[in-house]
This record gives C-alpha cells, structure tokens and sequence, in this order.
C-alpha cells in the first residue's frame, strides 16, 4: 500500500505582515458582545456583572485577504462586524492565562469583519441551535494586514471604524469593551490550549448592518491599519 496522502495537503491560511513576512493562522477565535452597546442593539441584557464571554469559531480558510467578498449562499441578510484582530505570537504556558501574562502573547494587530449570515443566526438563537451556519461560512473573515505589536503600542487609546459605500456605519473605542485582550486570552485558555498562529476577533460596537454586491467598505484601526473591500455578486438564494 502506497504511503501517499490520500489528498495533496493544503498549506495554512497567511496573512501579511506590514514590513515582510507572513503569519500563518491556526485557529480563530471570536468573541461576541464584548461592546454593551452592540449587545444592546442585538436584544441581550448586559448584566452588572460581566460573567463569562461567548466564544465562537470560525475556520482559518473562511479568512480573505484580498477585500474581495463573494456574497455568500443561504441568506438575504448579510451584515457586517468590524473587529480588532488579535494575532498570537507564541503558545500560552499549559493550564489558566493569567491575564498579567497575557501581554506577551500578542505578536501584532489588524483589523477585520466578522460577517455574519442574520438570518440564519437568528434562526439557530430561536431554536436554541449552534450559530455556526450564520459565522462560520466561506469568506466570512475578511482581515487587513498584520501590525506589529510594538509599531501599534497601548490598545486603550485606539478605537474601530467601519464605512460603506463612504458613510460611517460603526464606530467604536476599545478602551469600552467589556473584557479587554488579556481578560480574553484568560478566558479563551479556560477552554483552549492557545497557539502561536492563533487570531482572535475581539468583537464589534454597535451599528451593525446589511451589505449587499457592489457595496465597498473601508475598515480601520484608528489611522494603525485599513482594510478596503468590497461584496462581490454571489450564488442566488432559491
């Protein structure tokens, strides 16, 4: 019997680092109401207490790095989520992050959309189904470049954009989110081993909306980094 692989392997997603070089991704992580207001605007209470993030996932080949976003089959609700987007620069040590040490992880920054199927997430919620059909589909994770984390600096200070079709659609400051980078990372490793490779979406302010083909949307980090793109025509809905 052969020792071939049964398929040819395909090699890791990869995205670009400002100065050179490239950042292959293992897993991406995303974090869902991490902005009250957001949470608000999507019908969920934000307690006085904080208690525990959502996480989601989606798959590392769902990431675009070109801007180009076919629109995507099953849905007539695609919305938008501008995102700060963390990149991992080696393991977390084995057991619980403790969030003092979180800071040596992050090896650089970008920004990015968490596209979101609405409608059928809001289906999945109300029969108290799994969300992944609604985020984790094909080029459903649009990402700029990489930043390194000492050409950005203090995160607190910073905030995100997004406009469509050159009208501001969401705008939000990181210094509101309700678990900052090394909160999450804590909570994340509650759950997983954390990777060099590893990207987490922080979550999205409020303003989140409908894009449609031949929509153009510049996200950005506040002056650090922009990604443009734009909806492509895609499969019609039957």
């Amino acid at each position: 019997m052969s020792g071939a692989d049964l398929v040819p392997a395909l090699l890791p997603a990869r995205l670009p680092v400002r100065g050179g070089g490239l950042f292959p991704v293992h897993r991406v992580y995303c974090v869902g109401r991490n902005f009250a207001e957001h949470a608000r605007e999507m019908g969920a209470q934000v307690p006085a207490e904080r208690g525990t993030p959502v996480f989601f996932l989606k798959p590392a080949d769902a990431l675009v790095t070109d801007g180009v976003v076919p629109y995507p089959p099953g849905t007539r609700e695609l919305h938008h989520e501008v995102e700060l987007v963390v990149a991992l620069g080696r393991d977390a040590p084995p057991g619980v992050l403790d969030p003092r040490d979180a800071a040596a992880l992050p090896c650089a920054y970008g920004v990015g959309l968490d596209l979101t199927r609405r409608d059928l997430q809001a289906a999945a919620k109300a029969r108290g189904l799994p969300w992944d059909t609604g985020k984790a589909f094909d080029a459903s994770a649009p990402v700029s470049e990489l930043v390194r984390a000492d050409e950005v600096g203090a995160l607190d200070g910073l905030s995100l954009s997004l406009a469509v079709n050159g009208e501001r659609r969401q705008h939000g400051a990181l210094a509101d989110l309700i678990w900052n980078v090394p909160e999450i990372l804590h909570e994340l490793s509650r759950l997983y081993a954390l990777r060099a490779g590893d990207l987490v979406f922080m979550g999205t302010p409020a303003g989140v909306g409908p894009l449609q083909p031949g929509d153009a949307f510049v996200a950005s980090l506040d002056g650090v980094v922009a990604l443009h793109g734009r909806i492509a025509p895609g499969r019609t809905l039957r």
